[in-house]
């Protein structure tokens, strides 16, 4: 029987066949609950993931002018809960280390501004509702993570709400606004693309709201803004978050009564479209540092669907590279070398920084050099036993061999993300810093 995770659930019961509808997923995930020590208020977080901060869009919601409006967000993430500060002001604390990110355990305590939070996990679970679809559109993944994300896409598809798409960049942000546009109700209108961040605010101002004849120098007809021309059907607003200030007013208003006023224009337009928005940012850090309108965001934010990076479910790779391969044109038979266990599994052990996208990129360019191209070192996620046969000799030796470089590498890496600061790196490793300088020296690393 499978051992069971201290914070989630069952292992052998996450996922099930189903042989009428193959793969039906039911993930669970451990409740918690954040316990403010000032009055004893409990927050109770059913589905695993929640944001403080003193706005009222909080889930947690603090009376505290020292916490940030969207402070931190605490999640169960695999098999352990995770604090990420979210751009605050006066930062993030764990027991009173401060953090970027880190890990809690039942019991610490979280400190946001002057208050503190205690974190208990319950012992209950919560079911998340998944898609029973392995693809949406043109995305694919039989992950929950990318089920999870099917099924709220599913949701938005049949409804005219307005969708922020989160996620690194090449994650498919594109292709699901498509895939949203597809299979919605304004699938005969226009899809019409804006990237808010590859134009001036000028050009970028009139691209969206458009403008009268000699409304500006060079204005010598008058152009329609792209939320008039795409009557009836969508626009993708791309880079959201690179959006200018000056322009976030004019947008809120097309969001709350879908109107526009062209440049040079007196009376407001009335307009008929759906909005898809997407960032590879964290709009919160952003609506922390006043570069980024909280009325906006939340207008932005009726549904929020986060895709996952390729790496978080790096199980779905075969197939999404088989499927990017058949979209390239190739076939097992004609490129049997690009379908091969053993190159698709080098595949595997890259780190796609640039997800989807550098796949597609990479097996393009195996496709033209017509050579199963394997991942530059750069790209390849570290691993204990890469660059050196640890297969030969005494077993105790080989052992100490592999258990150093381990060593040495996740250290490296463990203080590069905290920039150095070993306190801070001391609690994701779950370590107390005695320990972790004691490490640190053996391998001849110094801290910041």
């Amino acid at each position: 029987m499978a051992e069971q995770d201290p914070l989630v659930g069952p292992a052998d019961e996450t996922i099930r066949v189903v042989p009428a509808s193959g793969y039906r997923l039911a993930p669970t995930v451990r409740r918690f609950r954040l316990i403010n020590d000032a009055d004893g208020a409990i927050s109770e977080c059913l589905l695993g993931r929640c944001q403080v901060g003193s706005h009222a869009g909080a889930e947690v919601q603090l009376a505290d002018a020292t916490v940030s409006r969207f402070h931190c967000e605490v999640l169960i993430e695999g098999q352990r809960a995770l604090v990420k500060d979210l751009g605050s002001t006066n930062g993030t604390f764990i027991d009173g280390v401060r953090v970027k990110e880190g890990y809690l355990k039942h019991g610490s305590v979280l400190g946001v501004g002057n208050s503190k939070l205690r974190f208990e996990l319950d012992e209950k679970v919560s079911a998340l509702p998944v898609s029973q679809e392995p693809t949406f559109g043109t995305l694919r993944g039989n992950h929950p993570s990318m089920r999870q994300a099917f099924m709220m896409l599913e949701k938005a598809a049949k409804t005219d709400a307005t969708v922020l798409l989160e996620g690194e960049t090449g994650t498919g942000k594109s292709r699901a606004a498509q895939a949203l546009h597809s299979a919605g109700a304004r699938k005969d209108g226009p899809f019409l693309v804006v990237d808010c961040g590859a134009l001036p605010p000028s050009l970028l101002e009139a691209e969206l709201f458009g403008h009268e004849k000699g409304a500006f120098t060079g204005a010598t007809s008058k152009r329609l803004g792209v939320f008039e021309e795409a009557k009836g059907g969508t626009v993708f607003l791309d880079e959201i978050g690179e959006l200018p200030l000056e322009l976030q007013p004019r947008l809120l208003r097309v969001l709350e009564d879908r109107q526009v006023r062209r440049l040079g224009q007196n009376q407001w337009t009335q307009v008929d479209v759906r909005i898809v928005a997407a960032t590879h940012r964290d709009l919160r850090a952003n609506v922390n540092t006043g570069t980024f309108r909280s009325d906006l965001y939340f207008r932005l934010a009726v549904v929020r669907v986060t895709l996952p990076s390729l790496r978080e479910h790096a199980d779905d790779l075969p197939d999404i590279a088989k499927a990017l391969l058949k979209d390239l044109g190739v076939t097992e038979r004609s490129h049997p070398a690009l379908f091969a266990p053993a190159f698709i599994a080098q595949l595997q052990q890259a780190a796609w920084p640039g997800n989807v996208r550098e796949l597609r990129n990479h097996l393009e360019r195996c496709i033209v050099f017509e050579t199963p191209e394997v991942p530059s070192r750069n790209d390849v996620v570290t691993n204990p036993g890469a660059g050196a046969d640890f297969t030969r000799g005494p077993l105790v030796d080989a052992r100490k061999k592999a258990v150093e470089r381990f060593e040495k590498e996740y250290l490296t890496a463990l203080l590069e993300r905290h920039g150095g600061k070993v306190s801070q790196a001391a609690v994701e490793a779950d370590v107390d810093r005695v320990s972790l300088y004691r490490l640190m020296r053996k391998h001849g690393l110094k801290p910041e």
